[in-house]
């Protein structure tokens, strides 16, 4: 069983950075994708960025040269590094795991909140 666990969110002004942290348990990580996804209300989730078993990154066109999503493997642990924050970034950012099997995980959600 596979779980993650979030952290990072909070409230920031605009143009302020946020470091999101996503923990996960199992032995699975090193071998799975990862990602960050978002989601607003009345809205469906979207995928921010996602980074591949051996470190391919790729980034929906609103975060380029803003996010960047890390992994360390060793600590099982994925990491979404937001800068040059927008309102428009505000949402709550979700975690993704997909195991080698296909299965998805998904961690709770941590609230990000960009002030004008």
């Amino acid at each position: 069983q596979v779980q993650l666990v979030e952290s990072g969110g909070g409230l920031v002004q605009a143009g302020g950075s946020l470091r999101l942290s996503c923990a996960a348990s199992g032995s699975t990580f090193s071998s799975s994708a990862l990602a960050w996804y978002r989601q607003t209300p009345g809205k469906q989730r979207e995928l921010v960025a996602q980074t591949t078993r051996i470190g391919t990154t790729t980034y929906t066109d609103s975060v380029k040269g803003r996010f960047t999503i890390s992994r360390d493997n060793a600590k099982n642990t994925v990491y979404l590094q937001m800068s040059s924050l927008k309102p428009e970034d505000t949402a709550v950012y979700y975690c993704n795991l997909r195991a080698s099997w296909g299965v998805d995980y998904w961690g709770q959600g941590t609230q990000v909140t960009v002030s004008s």
